[in-house]
């Protein structure tokens, strides 16, 4: 049986800054309980600009506008180096401003909960007519409404404002008056997430030039989750983001699995398409508003900007073999199962050592892998260390404790087989899935051979389970074409066998239960 490929990623950004005042939960929770503390009245003077956003190396390295390996060498701190001639479109995406996600937040509004101001509507309609990739979309929801109108249902019916600096420009209403599940700040987080998951199946659709028509199936895998008071996580965020970008003839369905989702997500998406279920599987998933300033307080305290300021989304295409792009080993996965223990060790011996064992190769064997890539400049002043190194010298700990390397590696193993963190801690986004699109151009260019996605997840923070979570498989260079099928794919072989084995047995009854004279 053939294994699929990943045929391209996409990756996008959106600056919040007012949405991470208002709806990131460190923020909220701080208003609630210390409303007058210095750090909420510092902290719109601690927010970047869209310009310093758009350059800053690791944005810059999540969109593809530098390669993330030149952080390694990048000047630091990050955000006083900013990339030089940085734009906001780059080759797996884009970072875009506040004011044009509202718009998209308005146009991904299927029941009228979202009110723009009318100036503001007609500014942003203006902006987002000139998008290369939304001006196709219908604007028909675009109609603003009145200041006044929208100081009333903020006030009456505990709306969420959206705001912009000072200026109120509009608001998100609830969805029902009493279902806690439905109330508007719900429908806000919601709402993000899924415009931004539209606007990431929007760039994987551009580059992978793949028409809106031959998407089958789509597995979003956000950290958000939508329903009502009977239903609180019954979905569907992939659906709904399908029905925005046009993918008409597409089902597809929600996966969750905190940060580990999207891994768990690409191994559902490759063995859909292996099987022959679908041909052409989307794995998307937009950003999480709670998130946003998560590690502010901490940033603030060490005198350093809110660099938690956008929202992460990503979309990854899986597709039937073609010869050309990387297949993802089916066979070499990685699983923390529920018996393997909690220890860092046990964790990342069950999803590295463990399939790599099963394929009869060394942790030297894989090129690349890509763990957690949380930006160590937004994860390091917040006491959480750098994840992306911490694991990387965990994996090289192994490789020495099985012999398959000296002691004196443990500390080059990162620049070898590693990248600096570039990611946004937006949970499920830094899980492995940003390294996938330089991934495979390496892979295509000839760089490398192999890498290992891996995706980690806390399952605890849900208080339903201690366990914890990790899953992993190998992208790996197609051999091409005949090596990885048979030619006219194993199917067509068991039919041609079939066809002879019957022509033989007509033969044998022709004959009278004699094998045929002459035939072999």
């Amino acid at each position: 049986m053939s294994q699929a490929v990943i045929k391209g990623a996409a990756y996008v950004l959106i600056h919040g800054p007012d949405m991470l005042v208002g709806h990131g939960t460190t923020q909220t929770m701080e208003r609630a309980k210390n409303p007058e503390s210095d750090y909420l009245k510092n902290l719109p003077n601690r927010l970047r600009g869209f310009p310093e956003v758009v350059a800053y190396p690791p944005n810059q390295a999540y969109i593809g506008g530098i390669h993330p390996a030149q952080l390694g060498d990048w000047d630091k701190p990050l955000y006083r180096h900013p990339v030089p001639g940085a734009d906001r479109y780059a080759k797996y995406g884009e970072i875009m401003p506040q004011d044009e996600f509202y718009g998209l937040m308005k146009i991904c509004d299927a029941f009228e909960l979202v009110l723009l101001e009318e100036a503001f509507a007609m500014e942003v309609k203006g902006k987002l007519a000139r998008h290369p990739l939304l001006s196709r979309l219908s604007f028909e929801k675009l109609k603003g409404n009145s200041r006044e109108e929208i100081e009333r249902i903020i006030t009456g019916q505990h709306a969420e404002a959206l705001m912009a600096g000072e200026s109120l420009v509009g608001c998100v209403r609830r969805a029902h008056e009493t279902d806690p599940a439905l109330k508007a700040g719900i429908i806000y987080e919601n709402l993000a997430a899924k415009a931004s998951g539209v606007l990431a199946l929007l760039h994987l659709l551009k580059v992978t030039g793949l028409d809106p028509k031959e998407v089958d199936y789509i597995l979003e895998c956000s950290e958000e989750a939508c329903g009502d008071m009977n239903q609180r996580g019954g979905g569907n965020f992939a659906k709904a983001i399908g029905e925005v970008a046009g993918c008409l003839g597409a089902t597809g369905s929600d996966t969750r699995g905190f940060c580990a989702a999207p891994v768990h997500a690409l191994i559902e998406a490759a063995a859909l398409v292996q099987a022959g279920v679908f041909r052409n599987v989307m794995v998307v998933a937009g950003g999480a508003t709670a998130k946003l300033g998560m590690n502010g307080k901490d940033h603030h305290a060490k005198g350093l900007p809110i660099l938690e300021d956008v929202l992460g989304g990503f979309g990854v295409l899986v597709s039937q073999n073609d010869g050309v792009n990387p297949i993802i080993r089916t066979d070499v996965i990685g699983r923390h199962t529920i018996g393997a223990g909690g220890s860092p060790q046990a964790v990342m011996q069950a999803i590295v050592t463990d399939p790599l064992d099963r394929a009869g190769l060394k942790i030297g064997d894989v090129d690349l892998y890509a763990v957690e890539m949380q930006n160590p400049e937004i994860t390091v002043p917040a006491g959480a260390g750098d994840v992306p190194l911490a694991n990387y010298k965990m994996i090289a700990a192994l490789g020495v404790k099985r012999q398959e390397m000296e002691r004196e590696a443990i500390n080059h193993f990162p620049a070898g087989h590693g990248l600096p963190g570039f990611a946004p801690t937006q949970g499920h986004i830094p899980s492995g899935v940003p390294v996938i699109g330089p991934a495979r151009d390496m892979i295509l260019e000839g760089q490398i051979k192999r890498a290992m996605i891996i995706g980690k997840g806390s399952l605890f923070l849900a208080r339903m389970t201690s366990l914890f979570d990790g899953v992993s498989f190998l992208m790996e260079a197609n051999p091409g074409q005949g090596a990885a099928e048979p030619a006219g794919g194993e199917a067509a072989l068991r039919q041609l066998l079939a066809g002879a084995l019957r022509q033989v047995a007509q033969s044998i009854e022709e004959e009278g239960g004699r094998w045929p004279h002459g035939r072999t």
